[in-house]
């Protein structure tokens, strides 16, 4: 008997030391749940199914690729709204493939002319709204200011400072645009505009995901750190991707200038 009961004197001991091997995985409720993690309340399970999509934040070992983080936009509502983060960034891509089709073309045509902002006295206007463009020859373009004479000299400056590679000529109202050949030098100017306007559309892109995650980073007070790193890591991804949309943007419309 004395030896049945020092066997079973450490067995407490046992079962709590394996208790809490088998608990100390589980993610914690938040402080302020009413109710055990077990019983379901919304926000334990929020944050076990944002817990478990964290394998781990370290690297990964040598020539392993860290998991993808696919958050839904749902649980994370209060916190930001990822939808709109990820519209603000299309609207950077796509501002950029309306730069490339309307103001980096090989063979300039009246309609590259139309959205040419002119600074007037009254403010900003379009060309096409001040002016009437033709295309008199395959060389030559005509803007006809008379129903804006006053905005002669700056529709002229809109014109050359374009990074079109246009020089204007003013005659009174008219403005004489030729057209330049399509040399190789020109198409290499034209290529050189598109890396240009994309690294500005990148820098875009670039603000829209710091203002996402600096939103993020004000609820780190609130929710637990696996669900900041979690959403940064989120954001960075969408960033990542729109990135690497603008370069194929980019690739495509090199290959086009360039032939």
């Amino acid at each position: 008997m004395a030896l049945a009961l020092r066997w079973l004197r450490p067995l407490p001991s046992l079962l709590h030391r394996s208790l809490f091997a088998m608990t100390r995985g589980l993610p914690q409720a938040p402080r302020a749940c009413p109710a055990p993690l077990l019983e379901g309340c919304r926000q334990c399970v929020q944050q076990m199914l944002l817990s478990r999509q964290l394998a781990t934040k370290k690297a990964k070992g040598k020539g392993q690729s860290q998991a993808k983080v696919n958050i839904s936009a749902a649980l994370v509502e209060d916190i930001i709204n990822l939808e709109e983060t990820g519209e603000d960034m299309q609207a950077v891509i796509k501002a950029l493939k309306e730069d490339f089709s309307r103001n980096l073309n090989v063979r300039t045509s009246p309609g590259a002319l139309d959205h040419i902002t002119v600074m007037t006295k009254d403010g900003k206007f379009p060309l096409n709204q001040l002016g009437q463009i033709s295309q008199k020859s395959p060389q030559l373009m005509i803007v006809n200011m008379t129903s804006f004479p006053e905005s002669t000299a700056a529709a002229a400056k809109a014109i050359r400072d374009s990074g079109m590679n246009l020089n204007p000529e003013v005659d009174g109202t008219m403005i004489r645009v030729p057209v330049p050949k399509v040399t190789r030098e020109h198409r290499e100017s034209l290529a050189k505009l598109a890396k240009q306007s994309t690294n500005k559309s990148k820098e875009a892109l670039r603000r829209v995901r710091s203002k996402s995650i600096t939103q993020v980073k004000k609820f780190k007070n609130k929710v637990s750190e696996d669900t900041i790193w979690l959403l940064e890591k989120q954001i960075q991804q969408m960033a990542d991707e729109a990135a690497a949309e603008m370069d194929k943007l980019l690739a495509a419309k090199t290959k086009e200038l360039l032939g």
